[in-house]
């Protein structure tokens, strides 16, 4: 009878060890980046890895590459945000996707707090991501700082204030788009109209309202401008603000469909229909407007494209391949909300 030849066994790190003449430890110390193995030893092992084949392991290729094989998806903002803001979860299954499709792994890191920051400093210099896709930027956050001390290569979702020169982004035209909306709203018949913007310190908090103040032009007031945090009870506490200052307000437009449906809120708590008294716009398009009740006029954001073209500019950074920033464009996109 004719014997099934037995299928060859896959090296391991003992048999790496012992072709190398050093302990388990060692091995994997080398295969992980760790410090504290003498140039001897790690040429040893390097060399007993070629020799034993070990090369088909993830690791050991990262070892002869230089790199781990995997990018960060780095959010600066609270951990709940993730769960709560919808925005996230696009790009984070988008990233994903696009980096399935290159046999590469997508690693979730959160920094909404000084403990968790120093942690991800510490994880991303260890050299266990090759880059960063960093989604949420805040201009005095010095996590991008030390990214760029650390030379990590980083592209950044939206313009990164205060390192556009040094930082490749891939954003919207926050600008451009909110004007759109503000020139919308004003052929609809709107005249008094209020903004709620995100943090002046984010992109789309600084530039959604330039583009507002630029489109309303001489009818701009400053007073019908309020500040969220993009959440839906940053959105509904702004509105029952300009309600109170300015109850003659007939639209408003918000940064983003989760202070547009806030804003709602307090504005059927104050008794006013929407869109017959006053009209709601919002910005994102991340699947709440279009279930929202009424659902929401919108900015929608390319969210599949944003997230695709972040993992090939950055794995374009990563190989030193030149690259330069992205700007997609919106669409407005009419529903009965105004």
């Amino acid at each position: 009878m004719e014997q099934t030849p037995t299928a060859r066994r896959k090296p391991t790190i003992r048999d790496v060890a012992a072709a190398a003449g050093v302990s388990r430890g060692t091995v994997s110390r080398v295969i992980n980046g760790g410090h504290w193995v003498s140039p001897d030893a790690r040429v040893a092992v390097e060399e007993a890895i070629e020799r034993t084949g070990y090369t088909a392991n993830h690791a050991a290729r990262s070892l002869a590459t230089g790199r781990s094989g995997s990018l960060a998806f780095l959010m600066t903002e609270p951990q709940h945000l993730l769960f709560d803001d919808p925005t996230f979860a696009l790009l984070l299954r988008g990233a994903a996707e696009a980096l399935s499709e290159r046999g590469m792994t997508l690693v979730l890191l959160i920094a909404g707090t000084p403990a968790e920051r120093a942690n991800v400093e510490h994880y991303v210099r260890a050299g266990h991501v090759d880059g960063v896709l960093l989604i949420s930027s805040h201009e005095a956050d010095p996590l991008l700082d030390s990214l760029l001390e650390a030379g990590i290569p980083t592209v950044s979702c939206g313009v990164p204030l205060g390192h556009r020169a040094e930082v490749l982004s891939v954003s919207v035209d926050e600008s451009g788009s909110a004007r759109e909306m503000t020139a919308y709203l004003r052929s609809r018949g709107h005249r008094r109209i209020a903004m709620i913007a995100g943090p002046d310190d984010t992109p789309g908090g600084r530039f959604r309202l330039v583009g507002f103040r630029d489109e309303m032009g001489a009818d701009f007031d400053p007073a019908l401008v309020e500040r969220g945090d993009y959440s839906m009870d940053s959105g509904a506490v702004a509105m029952a603000r300009l309600l109170e200052r300015a109850p003659d307000i007939d639209a408003v437009f918000a940064a983003s469909d989760s202070m547009a449906a806030g804003a709602v809120q307090a504005l059927r708590r104050a008794g006013r229909r929407v869109p017959d008294d006053v009209a709601v716009a919002g910005f994102d398009d991340s699947g709440l407007a279009a279930t929202h009740e009424p659902p929401l006029t919108t900015m929608r954001q390319p969210w599949e494209q944003l997230s695709h073209r972040m993992v090939t500019l950055l794995l374009d950074a990563v190989a030193g391949r030149p690259a330069a920033p992205v700007v997609l464009s919106t669409t407005l996109v009419a529903r009965d909300s105004a």
